[in-house]
Formats: structure tokens, C-alpha cells, sequence
């Protein structure tokens, strides 16, 4: 499991070891970027001493992306399902001390829901979200909502609680191809100030959730640390080294990154311990693109316009549109409160229009035939 791996990792001397980075670790790190890099030259990328080396791994990157992925954006929407929870994540619109109106879609709404993105756009890759409530919102929840969404989209991932290996691939038989997991942070030294209630502040669990989804046959796994709670720079460095753990112990199976920067939320009195400046978020993508050449990078909502605009070219090969992300937010409660708030408002057609003009091609169905999933 990843959590005896991340034991002998130090998160001090890793922060320690990236910014003494120098600009010979970083030109040696470009200059090797052709073949598959170790994290330690992943951390020379993502370190101080690169800033000068940006637009030359912006190249290489755009290189890289375009022999690996040609010019694509594949396209894909969110459905939150439910906001009721009963963790206590304190940056988090949805931690259950939050006097908010809780919501969990029954049969009928979850239907209505599904038309209504249908009508936004030719969607065919649908992410299914719910805040954590076991109970309520459990394993038969789920596998209901992939059976319902099934006749609609080719392409079903779900972004909820880890689940047990035997529950994941319970589910794969419902019609689930991927799972998005974020780890918040790979810090287990500050992790439960964070979480401190709830299933989520157990470390181990979440962290290992990512072996259980490769135990279970899951077809693609993405990771993703939340920005703002530690040093982005150690915490994606951890993220890395996992990643370079799953593919080599469950190499069938496929990865994306996401680097999600908190954005306000219902429970807007959470300030980020660190703001990653928009320039650092173009470091990081390009330098995730030198580290791996075949990982699906994608770029949420959660990022204004601007900077998804400028990012099409430099690496990214996924992007959603059209997000809301309260339950129901579609049509049934479109005034439901938000988990976070959604930053690119464009609608998917807008989205369309931007990649388009960018020289690139918006790829609204994406899946891979090989595993018969149609």
C-alpha cells in the first residue's frame, strides 16, 4: 500500500531538496525530458530555480502533448448528486456543521438532471460527484445513478468516498470506467487539521483508496492535491512519487492529474495557507507534461477563463464545461448552495468555440474501445 511507501518519504527534506534546486538540476531535467523522468528532476521543475526555464518547458511540453495526444481537448461535465456529508472539512462548502440545505437527487431529479446536461452540449463523458454520507448516499446509491446515467453517456467516472476494492469493482459492473480521488494533501502531519471529523481525516484510508481502485480493475484513476493547504510544490512532488507507484504496481491502468486551487465556497471564512500565482500553475502543468508524457492533465472550472484559454496548448488534454457544482444545479435546484465557486462560467459551446480557436479540436465522446465499453 502507498501509505507504507509515503512513510519513508520526508516531507521536510523533500521541501528542503526542491528549493536547493539549481539551474543545472533544472537544464539537466529539460535536456532528459525526451525520456521518463525520476521526481527528483520532477522537483528541479517544479522548483524556484526553473522560473527562468518556463517558456522552454512550455515548448517541450506542447511538443509533447501534440506526439502523444494530437491537438484534442476532450470535454466533460460534473453531476453533484448530493451535498449532505458528515465530514468536517473546514475548507469545504459541504462539511456537515455548514447550515446549508441538504440535498441528495432521488431517481426522478438524478433523470432530470441527466436530460438537462444532454441539452447543454453532445457530451459523452460525465463526472458523478457526491459529498460523503454512507449512509444515505452510500455503494447502492451510486451504482443506481451509474445505471441511470448509463443509456446517456458512454464515458461514467465518479468523483466520492473511497470505497472498498470489492465496492469499486461492484461498480465497474454498473458502468463505471474511472475514479477521481483528491488526496487534499499527501502532508499526514497536518492532514487532520484539515479533516478533523469524519471518515475523511482517516489518512490511511484515503491514501490507500488509490491501491483498492487498482485492486479493482478500475480503468483510469486521477489524483489531485487541493492548493492551498501546504507548500504546493512538496505536496505535488508527493503526488508524483504515487503516481509513479500505481503505474508501476497497476500499469493497466490509465492516470490523470488535476491541480485544483481552492476557490471560495459556502464556507468562505477558509483562507489558503499558500495562492499559487497563475504563472506557477503553468510551471506545474508543464513540468507534470515533462515528468509524464502520457498522463491525462486536466483543468477544471475552478480556473477563470484567462488561464484555461492559454493553457490549451501547453499540456492540458481535458477540460470541463458548463460545471455546476450544487446538486441539482442544472435544473431541478439551480439556487442550491455551491461546494466552491465555479470560476469559468462559459457555457460548453462558449468552452467549444475557445479550443477551437486555440487551432485545437474539442472531443466531446472519449473512451477507450479496447476495454468494450460503449
Amino acid at each position: 500500500m502507498f501509505s507504507e511507501v509515503l512513510k519513508k518519504i520526508s516531507w521536510s527534506e523533500t521541501t528542503k531538496n526542491i528549493y536547493s534546486k539549481t539551474a543545472k538540476d533544472v537544464e539537466n531535467a529539460i535536456s532528459k525530458s525526451h525520456t521518463q523522468l525520476s521526481v527528483n528532476d520532477f522537483m528541479a521543475l517544479i522548483s524556484p530555480a526553473a522560473e527562468p526555464y518556463i517558456e522552454q518547458m512550455a515548448q517541450l511540453s506542447r511538443r509533447y502533448t501534440q506526439m502523444r495526444f494530437g491537438k484534442t481537448i476532450s470535454l466533460y461535465i460534473p453531476l453533484y448528486l448530493t451535498n449532505s456529508c458528515t465530514n468536517a472539512c473546514i475548507y469545504c462548502g459541504f462539511q456537515h456543521t455548514n447550515q446549508i440545505k441538504r440535498i441528495i437527487l432521488n431517481e426522478t431529479e438524478i433523470l432530470n438532471e441527466l436530460e438537462a446536461i444532454k441539452a447543454l452540449g453532445s457530451f459523452q463523458n460525465l463526472l458523478l460527484v457526491t459529498a460523503e454520507n454512507v449512509r444515505d448516499a452510500g455503494i447502492d446509491y451510486i451504482e443506481k445513478a451509474l445505471q441511470l446515467a448509463k443509456p446517456y453517456f458512454n464515458n461514467l467516472s465518479i468523483e466520492v468516498m473511497p470505497l472498498k476494492a470489492e465496492e469499486y469493482h461492484r461498480l465497474t459492473k454498473a458502468g463505471l470506467y474511472g475514479v477521481v480521488c483528491f488526496q487534499e494533501t499527501y502532508n499526514k502531519e497536518t492532514y487532520k487539521n484539515y479533516h478533523p471529523k469524519g471518515m475523511k481525516s482517516n489518512f490511511e484510508w484515503r491514501v490507500n483508496g488509490f491501491d483498492r481502485m487498482g485492486q479493482a480493475g478500475v480503468h483510469k484513476i486521477g489524483l489531485a492535491s487541493l492548493i492551498g493547504l501546504e507548500d504546493w510544490r512538496t505536496d505535488l512532488t508527493m503526488l508524483a512519487h504515487h503516481l509513479r507507484y500505481l503505474q508501476k504496481n497497476y500499469w493497466q491502468t490509465r492516470y490523470s492529474v488535476n491541480f485544483p486551487r481552492i476557490r471560495p465556497s459556502e464556507n468562505g471564512h477558509f483562507q489558503p495557507n499558500v495562492v499559487m500565482s497563475d504563472k506557477e500553475y503553468v510551471q506545474l502543468l508543464t513540468a507534470f507534461r515533462l515528468f509524464d508524457h502520457d498522463v491525462d492533465i486536466s483543468v477544471s472550472t475552478r480556473e477563470n477563463q484567462f488561464l484555461r484559454d492559454n493553457v490549451i496548448p501547453l499540456g492540458t488534454t481535458s477540460m470541463s464545461a458548463g460545471s455546476k457544482t450544487d446538486p441539482g444545479g442544472y435544473i431541478t435546484y439551480p439556487n442550491a448552495p455551491e461546494q466552491f465557486a465555479v470560476c469559468d462560467d462559459r457555457n460548453p459551446l462558449e468552452v467549444e468555440k475557445a479550443i477551437r480557436k486555440a487551432g485545437y479540436e474539442a472531443v466531446w465522446r472519449d473512451w477507450d474501445e479496447s476495454f468494450g465499453i460503449k
